[in-house]
């Protein structure tokens, strides 16, 4: 009864695009996907086109600790309680919250998980907990891209903390050096955009990843994907990688009818 009272208060257009999402979902294929990459290697461009075409969750693990602690739900509270503690929260807690994540009905088609797992501890957890579910991860996408892309692209951005506009100085310069085009403030770099943050953050994704793709490699999920190239060419390949033959076999079969 509280959720139909609940319903009651839900704009019209809210509930139809609601209901139109859902029949438009109801025949895609379930997936499970990871996604894997340096900081800047296009994973942020790309998630959002996978969710809203897969109609997939996007699980983001820092994102649900936040929430399952503001929420106080039981998890969230032994979560909040090792925070307060200056621990680190248990493998099996941030597997414990994405499991009470994927009953939800918007992971019903699968999800992207996007951080996690970052050791092979962490994927094995997460493994057992879907294997409970009967499911299991069908693809591990891999960015791949060098460093010194990454650095040419993550050192070169420039923010205007007013507005958020962000600016290149190589890919989208402002047209005074330095300076906002709306406002013609100061722009800014990130603390976390200079050469010395970076070369740690890779440092250390490089020493934590590589044993988790090994261990999906041994699986045989890992696809393998061109980062450096123009999103949009990302964004196809991805598109290929993820379609079934048996899609692919219908698409085809149209054409030719």
């Amino acid at each position: 009864m509280a959720a139909a009272a609940q319903l009651e208060d839900v704009p019209n257009d809210s509930l139809f695009h609601e209901v139109m999402r859902r029949l438009k979902c109801a025949p895609k294929q379930e997936k499970r996907v990871i996604l894997v990459g340096p900081p800047g290697c296009g994973k942020g461009t790309q998630s959002p086109i996978l969710k809203e075409e897969h109609c997939l969750c996007h699980l983001a693990t820092g994102d649900m600790l936040r929430a399952a602690v503001a929420q106080k739900t039981p998890l969230g509270l032994e979560a909040k309680a090792a925070m307060e503690k200056g621990a680190l929260v248990s493998d099996d807690l941030v597997v414990g919250i994405i499991d009470d994540a994927l009953k939800r009905p918007s992971c019903s088609k699968g999800f992207i998980l996007d951080g996690f797992p970052r050791t092979v501890v962490q994927a094995q957890k997460l493994d057992a907990a879907l294997e409970k579910q009967g499911v299991k991860i069908d693809k591990v996408l891999n960015f791949e891209i060098d460093d010194a892309i990454l650095e040419e692209r993550i050192t070169g951005r420039w923010i205007h903390p007013a507005s958020g506009r962000s600016y290149h100085s190589k890919f989208a310069p402002p047209k005074v050096e330095g300076r906002d085009d709306i406002t013609g403030e100061p722009l800014i770099q990130r603390k976390d955009d200079t050469v010395e943050v970076l070369q740690k953050r890779l440092t250390s994704f490089h020493e934590q990843t590589t044993p988790v793709i090994d261990y999906y490699q041994q699986k045989g999920v890992v696809k393998n994907i061109e980062a450096a190239k123009p999103a949009n060419e990302v964004t196809d390949y991805i598109r290929k990688t993820l379609d079934s033959p048996n899609v692919v076999a219908e698409e085809i079969r149209k054409v030719l009818a």
